[in-house]
């Protein structure tokens, strides 16, 4: 299968930032121009998302997030399901190991995927590295390894003024997966983004690119809120 359109700066944020919290159950909804996936679209417009997150004071913590999707094949969803344990091993930096799974029920194939990362944070940059561990036939092409795929990424979060924020992100792919996806063994993409905290939630402006081929800018506008429940 090809994915013809994965979070990523802000669910390791997220999941690095859970570590230090008490324990409590928090959940999240939002709604975005385009769904990017490391770079590449995975709706082609619009998306509407949410989830549930568990977080214990021991820094244990699991949850799930759904995004619709559309891939060209009748899939239409995504669900992520995800655990890990985080901490603090100084008061400036803390780090985190996770599993993600992601799913894609109604899909005509076997394309579902699981991914360990681990993850390291420190003031305002994290950095983390993620491979590809189980994965469905489908996912790559014969004879490719549907389970070779690694993923790297730094990003850099810095408060403008008390609710402006800038945000760059660079990441890193390859391996097998990639080649049977894009017809390219590795890609970089990047992105830069405005976000403002209101009091009705986050609203976001991103410009995101990648280096595949024919590959244009994207601008993304995007709304988040989370509350506790």
């Amino acid at each position: 299968m090809k994915k013809t359109t994965t979070y990523t700066a802000l669910l390791i944020s997220t999941l690095l930032a859970s570590a230090s919290a008490s324990a409590e159950v928090t959940g999240n909804i939002g709604a975005t121009s385009d769904y990017l996936w490391r770079g590449v679209s995975q709706t082609g417009g619009a998306a509407v998302q949410g989830g549930i997150d568990y977080s214990h004071e021991s820094g244990f913590y699991v949850g799930s997030w759904a995004s619709n999707v559309d891939f060209g094949d009748g899939t239409s969803y995504e669900l992520d399901i995800y655990a890990g344990f985080g901490g603090n091993i100084t008061e400036d930096l803390s780090y985190d190991i996770n599993y993600l799974y992601y799913a894609y029920p109604d899909s005509p194939g076997s394309v579902d995927f699981g991914e360990v990362t681990v993850g390291l944070a420190w003031k305002w940059f994290d950095a983390s590295y993620s491979y590809t561990v189980n994965g469905g036939d489908d996912i790559a092409e014969s004879p490719l390894d549907s389970k070779d795929m690694m993923y790297a990424q730094v990003n850099f979060s810095y408060p403008l003024t008390e609710k402006l924020s800038l945000g760059l992100h660079y990441g890193y792919s390859e391996g097998d997966v990639i080649q049977s996806w894009y017809g390219t063994e590795d890609y970089s993409e990047y992105n830069a983004t405005l976000s403002s905290d209101t009091d009705i939630g986050t609203v976001s402006f991103m410009v995101s690119k990648t280096d595949l081929d024919d590959d244009d800018a994207k601008l993304v506008l995007g709304y988040s809120y989370g509350f506790t429940l």
